[in-house]
């Protein structure tokens, strides 16, 4: 069995790609073979991250997108050998509504359950803030569009608190009718100070760095400490998620 980790959010900049750095370096340290693809025609920010090596995938046609060139994902997804690989794929933002149209036309989810033994899961951001409606409408989007597949929700706490008249995430009606549907919920570390935590994740994003890199690099030691301490914090998040071996078993 290949894992296949789908990132999908309508709303721009609210961490897709961050997240999807997040689950091809966990799933790295995991001792997994993982396999990272970047579909966003606009900014390509998962690409950016070099030690993950993504493959670029053009799904444009002049100023449109074109549902076809979607066909290299799912080529891409067949080609997976069955041995615990681990495919990471960010959509950007203007791929949400024309990459979900074409799973839906094509019933890519029972394709894939039928031609492959691969295991896809789709994951959405979700913020506080001013972001806060248009992610969960994303995510209510999501779960509308693909009834079957399992959804894992990112809480990224970076623009506010995920907060409703006063109540967490788990009050909210979408959790309550949905939470079923929702195999994880996973919450992306909050900075705990803006000068000092949030300064070195900036340097960790802005130059596109793995944390394994960043260890590495010849920034000073409290800024690496620091980092070390977030990613530790990260992993434990998606250890307590059971994604991966947690759920399913060593990679052979």
């Amino acid at each position: 069995m290949a894992y296949i980790d789908m990132i999908f959010q309508g709303k721009g900049g609210v961490g897709k790609s961050y997240v999807a750095s997040l689950l091809a370096q966990y799933g790295q340290a995991k001792g997994y073979a993982v396999s990272c693809i970047d579909t966003d025609p606009v900014n390509a920010s998962f690409a950016g991250y070099k030690a993950l090596n993504a493959n670029v995938i053009n799904i444009m046609d002049g100023d449109d997108v074109n549902p076809r060139n979607f066909d290299q994902i799912f080529d891409a997804i067949s080609a997976l050998p069955d041995d615990g690989t681990q495919l990471v794929i960010d959509n950007g933002a203007a791929t949400f509504l024309p990459l979900g149209s074409y799973m839906g036309k094509n019933t890519i989810p029972a394709l894939i359950r039928s031609e492959t033994k691969h295991d896809l899961r789709l994951h959405s951001v979700i913020t506080g803030g001013q972001a806060m409606d248009d992610t969960l409408i994303g995510l209510k989007t999501l779960l509308k569009t693909f009834p079957d597949l399992p959804i894992v929700v990112w809480i990224n706490p970076f623009f506010g608190d995920l907060v409703k008249n006063g109540q967490p995430f788990s009050e909210f009606k979408i959790y309550k009718e949905n939470k079923h549907r929702l195999e994880a919920i996973v919450s992306i570390p909050p900075i705990t100070d803006a000068r000092t935590f949030g300064e070195d994740l900036k340097d960790v994003l802005n130059n596109r760095l793995t944390f394994s890199e960043y260890a590495a690099s010849d920034r000073p030691l409290m800024q690496r400490h620091r980092m070390k301490r977030y990613w530790e914090e990260a992993f434990s998040a998606m250890d307590n998620a059971c994604l991966l071996e947690s759920c399913y078993g060593q990679p052979e």
